[in-house]
């Protein structure tokens, strides 16, 4: 079996990549940069160079496998316009990564009691429309002989597989508290984000790319939840800072954050629970976000990425 990872370079879909090449896939990934391909290539990942937004280069890359997985960007509609089009009327699994932001509020830090399974329905704010549209777009693929599945992961954590190491939401609370001396979250921290470590995320893609998840299928990937006040005092405590952590205003995060990451990874909620998931014999088991959040104060690839 043969699987395309568009996005090979990323965290999750480097993640992805690795998983599915230990599971014995031979992987392509794509990548937008020939010093990254050099790598993938070390890897053992057969790299191809170009840009997700091309459909002359992403057409061909379909037709040379049996499985593609889009971890490039879950916003690209014309993406996965061009794949669902490569494949229609194959069979061939096209496992594209969502983000559960689609269920996130305005809350501004305060706490909900909301919580998502797969089968609740979804309100998304404005933002978020696009995203749950495109989503859909790719379910109702299956009825074209497209093998689709939608996995729609929370908070990531953990270090990744591939060539990316941290992610995106932990990283940028710790980067901000390193710069400023002051651990920070968005109002009073109280929203909370369900979490999922990478290595039980990538378990989730290859169970899907094995073929063994029914076409058109949604899935969330989850396992724990903490709010962002508590990963404050994680990250205070970690870096041994002595100011007390900072409840900033929503004004302030979207200044230093910008509006998508300040008010939608940061001080949302995000519940979910992945009962689908665990249905496919899905067992994750890792629950550790505050205990990973010390690793990653102390993560050398964390300084680095902070500079």
């Amino acid at each position: 079996m043969k699987a395309l990872v568009i996005g090979a370079s990323g965290y999750i879909g480097g993640s992805v990549a690795m998983k599915l090449q230990a599971e014995g896939f031979e992987v392509i990934g794509t990548t937008s940069s020939n010093e990254r391909a050099a790598d993938l290539k070390k890897a053992g990942i057969e790299p191809a160079v170009g840009s997700h937004k091309d459909s002359s280069f992403i057409t061909p890359l379909c037709a040379k496998v049996d499985v593609v997985v889009n971890a490039a960007d879950s916003d690209a509609r014309q993406l996965v316009e061009t794949v669902l089009a490569a494949l229609k009327g194959t069979g061939k699994r096209f496992i594209h990564t969502s983000g559960s932001s689609i269920v996130s509020d305005t809350a501004g830090g305060e706490c909900s009691d909301k919580v998502y399974d797969e089968l609740t329905p979804l309100d998304p704010v404005p933002q978020k429309v696009a995203r749950v549209e495109i989503d859909s777009l790719i379910l109702d693929a299956a009825k074209e002989d497209v093998h689709t599945v939608v996995i729609c992961p929370c908070l990531i954590y953990g270090r990744g597989l591939g060539l990316s190491k941290e992610s995106i939401q932990v990283p940028a609370l710790i980067n901000q508290a390193r710069k400023s001396k002051v651990a920070r979250c968005v109002g009073r921290g109280l929203n909370i984000w369900s979490t999922v470590h990478i290595e039980d995320l990538v378990d989730l893609y290859a169970i899907a790319a094995g073929g063994s998840v029914p076409s058109g299928t949604f899935l969330f990937a989850e396992n724990g939840e903490t709010n962002f006040k508590t990963l404050a005092e994680t990250i205070k405590t970690s870096l041994q800072l002595s100011a007390p952590v900072e409840e900033w205003p929503v004004e302030d995060a979207v200044a230093e954050w910008g509006e998508g990451k300040a008010k939608f990874a940061l001080g949302s909620n995000s519940r979910i629970r992945g009962k689908r998931s665990r249905e496919f014999g899905w067992k994750p088991v890792h629950d550790s976000v505050l205990k990973d959040t010390e690793r990653m104060c102390h993560s050398v690839d964390m300084r680095v990425s902070a500079h």
